[in-house]
């Protein structure tokens, strides 16, 4: 159970009063995503407090991802709508199957937009080799990107494939397009199939936890966001794995659904 603070009579301090108003305000609509708030002078003086308070109130709003802070100008709503990750959905056959990219559940209707996207071969962590059950020393081919909605970056994501799943066959369709920027209709888990080793089964670990420097600036974080780490290994019928993907998401863009039976 949370247990809000309070002052000395016993209701909530004059800091999370005024942070509570505010957030009224957001979530009312008066103030829209990209608007400016009011900064610690107008919040003084309007509710009769010193700096110290009117700060603390601002940061509420800061840590609850609802606001950023953007320096030399002010503070500024951050009103995004949380995607809605469905666990088992996205993962389904009859998506990728018929041809459509699983990200599109997440992105419900405003769509999605892939950037940054760099797809190389390299020897990969010991981490990666044991989840895909390689030897040391052993190449994946790595597919590196973010993904944005309404311009705004919500996730990063690596892919790591071992080549042996197409050796001989280098020069198949399928094996060019999981090298390539474009891996076609159904993206690579449509290729796999192609290339006779479909996933059959996911496996999915969760975890959350504070950015690293490296991943705040890349997701375009607010100060005390954290993150979503998942990873994911996709496997074949036969439970040999044929992806291991390492997923960063914004821990204040999304709404993990999970839906199964009793």
């Amino acid at each position: 159970m949370n247990v809000v603070p309070t002052s000395e009579n016993g209701s909530p301090p004059v800091y999370r009063e005024i942070a509570e108003e505010l957030r009224g305000r957001i979530r009312s609509g008066r103030y829209a995503d990209g608007d400016r708030l009011p900064g610690e002078n107008a919040l003084m003086e309007r509710h009769g407090v010193a700096r110290a308070t009117a700060r603390q109130a601002l940061s509420v709003l800061i840590n609850e991802g609802l606001a950023v802070a953007v320096r030399g100008s002010g503070i500024y709503v951050r009103a995004f709508r949380p995607l809605r990750r469905h666990g088992a959905r996205r993962l389904s056959k009859d998506l990728w199957g018929a041809g459509r990219a699983i990200w599109q559940t997440d992105g419900d209707t405003r769509g999605y937009e892939v950037a940054g996207l760099v797809v190389d071969e390299l020897v990969p962590h010991d981490h990666v080799l044991r989840a895909l059950e390689l030897d040391e020393g052993s190449t994946v081919v790595r597919r590196s990107r973010r993904y944005l909605v309404d311009g705004r970056p919500v996730q990063s994501a690596v892919s790591h494939l071992p080549p042996h799943l197409w050796a001989g066959r280098e020069e198949a369709p399928a094996a060019r397009r999981v090298r390539a920027e474009d891996s076609g209709p159904g993206g690579i888990y449509a290729r796999l199939a192609e290339l006779g080793n479909a996933p059959a089964h996911f496996t999915e670990e969760i975890r959350v936890r504070m950015p690293t420097p490296e991943e705040a600036e890349e997701l375009h974080l607010a100060p005390g966001t954290p993150v979503l780490e998942v990873a994911r290994t996709a496997l074949t019928a036969d439970h040999r794995p044929v992806e291991f993907n390492e997923i960063t998401m914004d821990g204040s863009a999304y709404v993990l659904q999970y839906d199964f039976d009793a």
